[in-house]
């Protein structure tokens, strides 16, 4: 039997699973999705060779960036972003893809309007990666924001009314405010949010974050990340029975 999984550092959050089993069920597919937590990576190569039966994996943070150096190879996409959340074994090899990117643009696109120019992506990480690019394709602009801000970036102390004014777009691609944390928030100036604010949080549990329930509080449009979850899995699961 073909097995798949998900491999993250901590994993009671994720609907994959869940997401997987109820597909495997209604398409009557002989497989199994199984969640790995891991504290490191040494042992994911031997993962693969111990049992023969795992096609492929999704990757969550903190390793859509590290899983690279034990990949023997990366997609186009995979390669420009710089980021993995899928893993194929193909003829023997792992090989890297992105499926971030199609699920952001398919839960997205259907919610931006002609004023939504700018964004604001809170966090640095895989998925904030992936989130940019995809922005870009879309020729909306991009400021990053980090904890730690390297060259074009800013910190969440330079957020003031102004950038939240020119920004319309602020997406939160950190892990704040996922189960169990959910009392957790990124720290930015609600206030000066409007009606014309569209609010998107990656995270998708719980549905309504501490961030966006602050957003919708001072009238934004908020969305969360179950969609693009749904999106990416099924890109997912395509690239694992397209690419033997």
């Amino acid at each position: 039997m073909q097995k798949y999984g998900l491999i993250g550092k901590t994993l009671n959050h994720s609907f994959s699973k869940t997401f997987f089993e109820e597909k495997f069920e209604k398409d009557n597919i002989s497989a199994i999705y199984e969640n790995h937590e891991m504290d490191s990576l040494k042992d994911i190569r031997s993962m693969f060779k111990k049992d023969k039966n795992i096609k492929g994996l999704n990757v969550t943070n903190p390793y859509k960036e590290a899983i690279i150096d034990h990949l023997d190879r990366l997609d186009e996409t995979a390669k420009e972003v710089q980021a993995v959340n899928v893993i194929n074994k193909e003829d023997g090899k792992l090989v890297g893809y992105n499926t971030d990117i199609i699920g952001f643009l398919k839960s997205f696109f259907p919610f931006v309007e002609s004023h939504h120019e700018q964004a604001l992506i809170l966090g640095t990480g895989g998925a904030a990666k992936a989130v940019a690019q995809s922005l870009r394709s879309m020729y909306i602009g991009t400021t990053l924001v980090s904890r730690n801000p390297q060259e074009h970036m800013i910190s969440y102390e330079d957020i003031d009314e102004k950038v939240i004014d020119t920004h319309k777009l602020i997406i939160n691609c950190t892990p704040l405010g996922m189960h169990p944390r959910i009392e957790e928030h990124p720290k930015i100036p609600y206030q000066y949010l409007t009606e014309g604010h569209l609010l998107y949080d990656l995270i998708y549990n719980p549905a309504i974050t501490q961030f966006l329930a602050l957003g919708d509080k001072h009238g934004a449009k908020i969305l969360n990340g179950k969609k693009m979850l749904e999106a990416q899995a099924l890109a997912s699961w395509k690239i694992w029975q397209e690419k033997d």
